[in-house]
């Protein structure tokens, strides 16, 4: 029996193990997982998903999953009310199958039995997969943060961001914009590109080229500081899983600190409510509010 999960379920819904011999781990958001869109069509039993809260990315997921199922396997899914919950029955409807709802702790969970036939599968594939976004010129794919437009945050750091050099890193690289910007200067002699999301990271290989970049899928929280750097970039991420968390972005900045050498500089852009302040001084030797402009803040911190 094939079982496959996506994302982290809250434990009320007694989620399968992950690891040998148990179930498969598919989320694009945990590194080390199985593709959803690589696993062969009608060759999983069960299925069970802790769905996205972004509209595209959702119906993709669950498009996949139907696709992977065996005729006559099961769905399993639920989301928060207000991150899609709502929704998911009148989703998973339009796909041609029967929904059974129940509501708990604050979610909606529905489960499906595949049928024959199903509709409007291959368009929800599409309408979620990566693609060059126009206006970008850049590969993307929804449930990439920002995926179909330059983030304010990341147009103010580098607008003001000076000529960069020697070796650095970009923490959560997303598609590659700020990476982009960076691989400008000449006087930079490499760059690690590092994204805790698959298809940023598969993104950010198609859009950075340049023989300087590498690119890493990996948690920036955990990853290792065994390396001695000139800079980085990053604008970090503040929520996890569709809920604010700033300890996401005091994680990046204590990180930041690590990876650089005595003197290095960290270039780090915040929404303005963020109260990242005391982290950046406490990790810091000299903190500078660069930019304050369009409800972000652009810091330069010096080790």
């Amino acid at each position: 029996m094939t079982t496959l999960l996506y994302g982290r379920p809250p434990v009320v819904f007694d989620p399968p193990s992950t690891g040998a011999g148990a179930a498969i781990q598919t989320s694009p958001l945990i590194p080390g997982s199985t593709a959803l869109e690589s696993v062969a069509e009608g060759s999983v039993d069960d299925i069970m998903i802790y769905a996205p809260p972004g509209v595209l990315e959702r119906r993709y997921a669950l498009a996949l999953a139907l696709r992977a199922l065996k005729v006559g396997g099961r769905l399993d899914v639920m989301a928060l009310k207000d991150k899609g919950g709502s929704r998911l029955k009148k989703e998973l409807t339009g796909f041609g199958v029967e929904v059974g709802e129940t509501a708990k702790a604050h979610h909606r969970r529905c489960i499906v039995i595949k049928p024959e036939t199903l509709t409007g599968i291959d368009e929800a594939i599409a309408e979620g997969a990566a693609r060059i976004v126009p206006g970008l010129e850049a590969w993307s794919q929804p449930g990439i943060f920002a995926w179909d437009r330059i983030d304010a945050g990341s147009a103010l750091l580098a607008q003001h961001m000076p000529a960069p050099k020697g070796a650095g890193v970009d923490l959560g690289c997303g598609y590659g914009a700020l990476a982009t910007v960076a691989l400008r200067s000449a006087a930079v002699t490499s760059l690690r590109l590092i994204d805790l999301d698959r298809r940023a990271v598969e993104a950010a290989r198609k859009n950075v080229e340049d023989p300087r970049a590498s690119v890493e899928w990996a948690d920036v929280r955990t990853m290792a500081a065994d390396v001695e750097l000139n800079f980085v970039v990053s604008n970090p991420p503040f929520h996890d899983g569709g809920a604010e968390d700033r300890r996401l972005g005091q994680a990046f900045i204590r990180k930041a600190a690590e990876l650089l050498k005595k003197g290095g500089v960290a270039w780090i852009v915040a929404n303005r409510h963020l109260p990242y302040e005391a982290e950046l001084n406490t990790a810091f030797n000299r903190v500078r509010l660069v930019a304050d402009a369009g409800g972000y803040k652009l810091f330069e911190a010096v080790k």
